[in-house]
């Protein structure tokens, strides 16, 4: 046998029995940004929830590629995947519970962090560990490979949009979709493409929202049915950018495109009911008002009114609005009297306070328009002011019946 002493082969030994640790041990290490990882952890985390039936997916799956760490988030339903850049020369991935890592990353400020994978010593799987420029810390690993693989489907149609245009649809739509699960297709938001324009549309049976975009269209009609609850998350994501976002989806599944984030939601199944046949086509009685000085005095006339109904009476004649509201259980009652534009016959009609409210509150406009037909038909919301050229926002309130 011949043994060769030179500093070459010693150096090719070193490195080999490196190259084994790593492997035997399944060594992973990067640095990353404390601040920007927070930050990504904030984007996707609002998908996770602590009921989960799998448990697996309480956890973030880092995916390592040398310097580029992509981070996923998933309730089994919608994915939620971002990206950041890191310092490194390893790949691998693995999965941490996103409580726990979450939170103690938050209690850090701007600062490099190293986090490095290695097996536990005493055999019972893998630990990440975080490494600040003085302490130690040890995070137990769940089975990267029990973590679902990311959904894959073939689009059939895509269309492009601005960020902002997306997210001006969701804050005026999100607020009035349904909590009820006995009608799923009522919990989301409507995105319906046309060749002229593309409306996003919302209801929950006793308010209708129909926001409309007329720069916005597709050579070839298309819809379909997105969750709340993703649409909730990229709403806040969306507000602050003006990057495009890429929409591909096929008749089960939307996959969301923007920037380094990508989010993959399951559609809801069914057939939107024809809002447009709920939609008054004629509707002489109407109020011109200041929407702040409606909404303040809906929200004084709703601490009177009955509990369970929220109603409060218009009666409109000549240029005076009267309000009133009562609930005769505890003898509460209000009685104002508004000044307004109004054109059209004297009516008595009753709105839900806290419907009103919501709408008046996320309309931006100074003076909106209040129309109506007769006592027992929806009234129409619609501002005046404070839209851009091509946008029109359309709201529907259904009366309340009695006292």
């Amino acid at each position: 046998m011949v043994v060769n002493n030179s500093p070459y082969y010693s150096f090719l030994s070193v490195f080999y029995l490196l190259y084994l640790w790593k492997l035997i041990f399944k060594s992973m290490k990067f640095i990353i940004s404390s601040g920007e990882l927070q930050k990504a952890l904030q984007t996707v985390s609002g998908v996770i929830s602590s009921s989960q039936s799998r448990p697996i997916l309480e956890n973030y799956l880092f995916e390592l590629n040398e310097n580029n760490v992509t981070i996923t988030a998933s309730d089994g339903e919608t994915t939620l995947i971002t990206s950041l850049e890191v310092k490194s020369d390893d790949s691998g991935r693995f999965a941490v519970p996103a409580k726990i890592f979450q939170d103690f990353i938050k209690t850090y400020g701007e600062q490099p962090l190293t986090l490095a994978v290695k097996d536990n010593a005493e055999g019972t799987g893998s630990l990440l560990e975080i490494l600040d420029e003085k302490d130690n810390f040890a995070v137990a690993l769940d089975n990267a490979d029990d973590y679902p693989e990311i959904p894959e489907f073939d689009a059939s149609q895509s269309i492009t949009m601005p960020a902002g245009v997306l997210s001006e649809a969701l804050t005026n739509t999100l607020f009035a979709t349904s909590n009820d699960s006995l009608r799923p297709v009522m919990t989301g938001v409507l995105f319906q493409f046309g060749e002229n324009e593309t409306n996003f549309v919302s209801t929950d049976s006793h308010r209708l929202v129909v926001y409309k975009r007329t720069d916005l269209m597709n050579a070839e009609p298309m819809e379909f049915i997105m969750p709340k609850k993703p649409l909730n998350i990229f709403k806040n994501i969306l507000a602050s950018s003006n990057e495009d976002i890429t929409i591909d989806f096929n008749e089960n599944m939307a996959k969301f495109t923007f920037g380094k984030h990508i989010w993959i939601c399951r559609l809801i199944d069914g057939k939107y009911p024809n809002y447009t046949a709920v939609i008054p086509k004629e509707n002489p009685n109407v109020l011109t008002i200041n929407r702040n000085l409606l909404l303040g005095a809906i929200k004084r006339a709703s601490i009177m009114s009955n509990k369970s109904t929220n109603q409060v009476r218009f009666k409109l004649s000549a240029n005076i609005l009267h309000l009133h509201a009562e609930d005769t259980e505890y003898a509460n009652k209000a009685d104002m009297q508004i000044p307004c534009d109004y054109n059209g016959e004297d009516i008595n009609i009753g709105f839900s306070s806290k419907f009103l409210t919501e709408m008046l509150g996320i309309l931006g406009a100074d003076d909106i328009t209040m129309k109506m037909s007769q006592p027992n038909r929806p009234g129409i919301i619609e501002p005046l002011d404070g839209l851009e050229e091509n946008e029109n926002i359309l709201m529907l309130s259904m009366p309340v019946i009695g006292l």
